[in-house]
């Protein structure tokens, strides 16, 4: 997985030929051609390395340009776009965070929050819109298994290993979410910009994403401004003691620091001193964990409850690989 926390040893061309050769390969044709395209583009580099490392991301530069209309159907046009209307583009990419909110990742924490005495109080950190902090208003399918729940939204997800594949929804009496730049689901702009930031041939990503935020506007979560390594415990003070705590994230944590990882979990740790509580984590390999990358895989997850790996994810919740 990436480490977008700012290190400056690599190179912003060399970000944008990994994004484009081993994640989007096969994928998204379109934003594979483009990241190539900046790879080999001394010009936009140079524009690119004006901003702050973390500003210079593949998915950043791609979803500003969409945000702003531009064109991405071919090199040349999308070159002319980002090189002509730099200025706003740069103010859009500094303005904004790369917020992909993936309901489909549900389908990797179901099968843990199924087994957890419930009911359950969810802490998501880095929430985003908070569009997986409603587990339980989805309904599931894996693999050809019948459908689990009764949500106008199905979420479907290919298996591989023993996963414990769940038979009931989790009881959810309480969610809240943390994120340094919270998105409204009843924002127009703010959804906008979360549709901008699905990949364009993912049709069933862009529906998935409809129709989850229509599931939110029905019941808008509670999404605090603040930081994940200050802000924990003043966010999970109101959570139910009679409620099982789980705080999880996901493409969360490689947008950070060593040492602001070393500062969440201590924020975890003292929060485990106040109160029993279950973490999970669904990042990269190497992030929160510790685990070899699968060779010709493209940067799955990781799902981990603790320090303990569960299983390879897909970043986008569509196939589950758990281990034996």
């Amino acid at each position: 997985m990436a480490d977008w926390a700012g290190n400056d040893a690599v190179a912003t061309a060399e970000r944008y030929r990994s994004m484009g050769e081993r994640q989007l390969r096969g994928i998204s044709p379109t934003y594979e051609r483009l990241c190539l395209g900046v790879a080999g583009d001394r010009e936009v580099l140079q524009l690119l390395d004006t901003l702050p490392p973390p500003k210079r991301q593949p998915n950043l530069l791609l979803g500003a340009v969409r945000f702003l209309d531009g064109p991405v159907a071919s090199y040349p046009q999308f070159r002319a776009f980002v090189t002509s209307s730099w200025d706003e583009l740069a103010a859009t990419m500094l303005a904004r965070r790369t917020q992909t909110n993936e309901a489909t990742r549900c389908t990797a924490y179901l099968p843990v929050l199924a087994t957890l005495p419930q009911p359950l109080a969810l802490l998501e950190v880095g929430a985003s819109a908070g569009l997986c902090l409603y587990p339980d208003r989805y309904a599931y399918r894996y693999d050809d298994d019948s459908v689990l729940g009764e949500s106008t939204l199905v979420l479907r997800c290919r298996t591989s290993g023993p996963v414990p594949v769940p038979r009931r929804l989790p009881s959810v009496v309480w969610r809240r979410g943390l994120d340094l730049n919270p998105l409204d689901v009843r924002a127009d702009e703010d959804m906008r910009w979360l549709q901008a930031l699905v990949w364009p041939e993912q049709t069933t990503r862009f529906e998935v994403l409809r129709r989850a935020i229509g599931i939110a506007r029905q019941d808008p979560v509670v999404i605090a401004q603040g930081d994940l390594t200050t802000e924990l415990l003043s966010v999970a003070a109101t959570a139910p003691r009679n409620a099982t705590l789980v705080v999880f994230h996901s493409a969360v944590a490689a947008y950070l620091g060593a040492a602001q990882r070393a500062a969440f979990r201590a924020e975890l740790d003292k929060l485990r001193a106040e109160r029993p509580l279950v973490w999970l984590s669904n990042e990269g390999p190497g992030v929160c964990v510790d685990i070899p990358t699968p060779e010709g895989d493209p940067f799955p997850f990781v799902l981990a409850r603790e320090d303990v790996p569960l299983a390879f994810t897909s970043p986008h919740g569509d196939w589950l690989s758990w281990f034996e």
